[in-house]
């Protein structure tokens, strides 16, 4: 029997929700939605996510957005 994991972020990696965000959104958006400066001044998916990775506050927002936004 097949086991259901409770986390709808399991198999989610932080790369693949911050691309889809991205795609969704726009950097512009994204720095309106959640105020950090990597969203904000010269973006880029390498640069935020060593900030995200470092920075446990930002990375839940970012999974909260993700989640809010249905993917």
């Amino acid at each position: 029997m097949e086991q259901k994991h409770k986390d709808p972020l399991h198999g989610v990696t932080l790369e693949m929700i911050l691309t889809r965000l991205v795609e969704k959104y726009g950097w512009e958006e994204m720095s309106r939605e959640i105020r950090i400066n990597c969203f904000a001044h010269d973006p880029s998916i390498k640069s935020s996510l060593t900030f995200l990775r470092r920075t446990p506050w930002a990375r839940k927002k970012v999974e909260t957005l993700y989640l809010k936004s249905g993917f």
